[in-house]
């Protein structure tokens, strides 16, 4: 293994480390500003790698994929605007954090947590990939619809104070789900008679309405002028990375299982480091002797959240270099970008290219190195934008938002759809709805739809298969158990509260 590492590291010239720097600080940008994502800045860049050779192009790509990945909790922390999918559960605690004054130290431990998930999984996928990747090959569609169902019954466990708004809220986002081409058949449904919506929705664009235009939306409504130019008072004296050691040592055991909870969940293709944070935050949740401070601004829930999203960076890549199948919508691109250099992602590639495999962890690593330095220094960079007035700063975030959602299908309806759930998520403000619980309804149901459907086909209308599986039954009993534990305490909580009344 170190004389493999030891010829890749011949290959890593000057030129192949200042294009991992540039892919690492682009992606970093698509990450951070809502409306872009990874998988946009990596295929926008697929074409200029076509005259480049194997290794600088690798070297852009790698960087590109990593960097990308942790930008989306600059926004998620400081504007509760997720930057991408994958940080939708770093918004519950981020910024609330931002909020008290505490941005810089929300960013650090996002920041590390990141560079910690990241390595791990780049660890993992360097010594175990070929045997991680046998675990993917065990989930057919009755695995996976319970892990998404799994996934699901978070919506209930998140909202233990409210169970009922937090559930129509999800419910309400597996609605939304539903509306274009149906699993299997791809028979439209839900769409009115409207043309655009015959492919479905977005969740991007799903995702950038819901958070900031309904936040631009509800700043426009506050009667204060002096409240809606509020800015929380901000610590600009920031020591290393806001945190100290000892602090952060208390969450070794979160970052560890979040990041096998990452690594697991990124090798299971088509599922992304979305499912991966959700899990992981709830997990976490369930294993704290403090949970009521999750959503607060819990250290513990940032730390779950951003360790699992990049563990799942080495999780996808692990299926993609061992069996040639791409773990996401970015390694779905990498996979293209390795068939054009002649390069066959899958088993044989581990003994015919074996400069190029170990080039990619080397790149990876490299990656993973500057993404911490360069979000480290630009943490208080980051910081003195929540000083910018909100009349200012929340114009520049809309129009950042109307230039992402309209470079995802250079769609006009898409600025419409945009525009009506910014104003689906500006009422659910007012009711009370948690938009968390929405999204996740969509990112999630029609996954479990989908391979409810497959599994259902292949069975012959049997349900006796979701329970024989052992992984299947597995999965099904954490979900029920944990749904059922939450309404217990819930009706527990309610009862007590009667009692002192």
């Amino acid at each position: 293994m170190l004389e493999n590492f030891a010829l890749s590291l011949s290959s890593l010239s000057v030129e192949n480390v200042l294009l991992i720097v540039l892919g690492v600080i682009v992606g970093l940008i698509f990450g951070a500003i809502p409306g872009l994502s990874t998988t946009m800045a990596v295929a926008l860049f697929l074409p200029i790698t076509f005259a480049m050779s194997m290794y600088p192009s690798l070297s852009i790509l790698m960087g590109l994929y990593i960097g990308g990945f942790s930008g989306g909790l600059i926004s998620a922390i400081l504007l509760n605007i997720p930057g991408t999918a994958a940080s939708l559960m770093t918004c519950l605690d981020g910024h609330p954090m931002a909020q008290r004054g505490e941005a810089g130290k929300a960013l650090g431990l996002g920041i590390f947590s990141s560079f910690l998930g990241g390595g791990i999984s780049i660890i993992a996928l360097i010594l175990i990939a070929p045997l991680l990747a046998k675990i993917a090959l065990q989930f057919g569609s009755f695995e996976y619809f319970s892990l998404t169902f799994f996934a699901l019954s978070i919506i209930v466990t998140m909202s233990s104070k409210d169970i009922v708004k937090g559930t129509i809220s999800g419910l309400l986002g597996i609605l939304v789900a539903m509306i274009g081409p149906a699993p299997v058949d791809t028979y439209p449904r839900f769409t009115f008679g409207i043309t655009s919506l015959e492919s479905g929705i977005d969740s991007t664009v799903v995702l950038i309405g819901i958070f900031a235009i309904a936040e631009i939306l509800a700043m426009a409504d506050r009667k204060s002028k002096a409240e809606a130019n509020t800015v929380a008072v901000q610590n600009y004296k920031i020591k290393g990375f806001g945190f100290t050691f000892i602090e952060y040592w208390k969450e070794k055991f979160n970052v560890l299982r979040s990041s096998v909870i990452g690594i697991l969940i990124g090798i299971l293709p088509g599922i992304g480091g979305a499912l991966a944070s959700i899990i992981s935050y709830n997990t976490a949740k369930k294993m704290s002797k403090t949970p009521d401070e999750f959503g607060k601004g819990c250290n513990a829930g940032l730390v779950a959240s951003e360790t699992a999203n990049n563990a799942a960076i080495g999780g996808a890549m692990i299926p993609l270099l061992a069996l040639g199948i791409p773990g996401d919508a970015v390694t779905g691109l990498l996979l293209g970008a390795f068939t054009m250099k002649g390069v066959q992602p899958g088993p044989l590639m581990f003994q015919n290219s074996v400069n190029t495999i170990y080039f990619i962890f080397l790149a990876m690593i490299i990656a993973n190195v500057v993404m911490l330095i360069a979000n480290y220094f630009s943490i208080p960079v980051f910081v003195r934008l929540l000083n910018i007035p909100k009349r200012i700063l929340f114009p520049i975030v809309g129009f950042l938002c109307v230039l992402g959602v309209y470079g995802l299908n250079s769609s006009p309806s898409d600025l419409i759809l945009m525009l009506a759930f910014g104003i689906v998520g500006f009422f659910m403000k007012k009711w009370g709805l948690k938009a968390q619980p929405f999204i996740i309804g969509i990112l999630v149901g029609f996954m479990a739809e989908q391979n409810f459907r497959r599994a259902i086909m292949f069975s012959g209308g049997s349900l006796v298969p979701f329970f024989t599986s052992p992984i299947s039954l597995l999965f099904l009993i954490a979900a029920f158990g944990s749904i059922g534990y939450t309404v217990y305490k819930a009706i527990r909580h309610q009862a007590v509260a009667v009692e002192d009344d």
